[in-house]
């Protein structure tokens, strides 16, 4: 007969040890899994997850800086789309006044100022709306018109992504991009 381990009250507790179907004793506490304990496999699984999340963070983070990138790509292109030469004073003339009616169309903001010189509107006072101006300077006979645009709150410091940049974004290359055709459209053939 085997000599059997001292415990308190003589006997070792029921639960500890169990015999199953083959004689073998088990242990019938919580279950291991993988030589692990519960607590040791919750703990895995805990920093596992941290891990995948600050992978999928990272990625996000990367996937917003090459949108913010294209999008930047376009508004230079949109500002460049929306700059047109005009050849003498009558045709300058004429496409200083549709500029004029293209931006208040645009704007939800009313004029501040609309001279030969210059076009502004007032700057909004919330966040996420356009601010539109547009300049005619004299070059020979003609002069050279540009519409620019940009809202509040669309940059942060150094020209970081600002909380409204891609609402802002869309709505500057919409109409900065639709300004030349519009003039086209709208002069009189000459």
């Amino acid at each position: 007969m085997r000599e059997r381990p001292f415990h308190a009250g003589g006997r070792a507790p029921r639960w500890r040890f169990r015999r199953g179907e083959s004689g073998r004793r088990y242990n019938r506490r919580p279950t291991w899994f993988f030589g692990c304990p519960p607590v040791k496999k919750l703990i895995a699984l805990a920093v596992a997850s941290i891990v995948l999340t600050a992978c999928s963070s990272a990625e996000k983070e990367q996937q917003k800086e090459r949108t913010f990138l294209l999008s930047q790509q376009s508004l230079d292109t949109a500002q460049r789309n929306a700059t047109i030469a005009c050849r003498d004073a009558a045709q300058c003339d004429a496409a200083w006044k549709l500029t004029k009616t293209y931006v208040e169309q645009n704007s939800k903001e009313r004029l501040t100022r609309a001279d030969d010189a210059a076009i502004e509107t007032d700057v909004p006072s919330g966040s996420g709306k356009p601010v539109f101006s547009a300049t005619r300077i004299a070059s020979g006979n003609g002069a050279t018109i540009s519409l620019f645009a940009q809202c509040k709150g669309m940059f942060g410091d150094e020209r970081a992504r600002g909380s409204d940049f891609d609402d802002c974004a869309t709505k500057i290359i919409a109409v900065q991009n639709g300004f030349a055709p519009y003039l086209r459209a709208h002069m009189p053939a000459q």
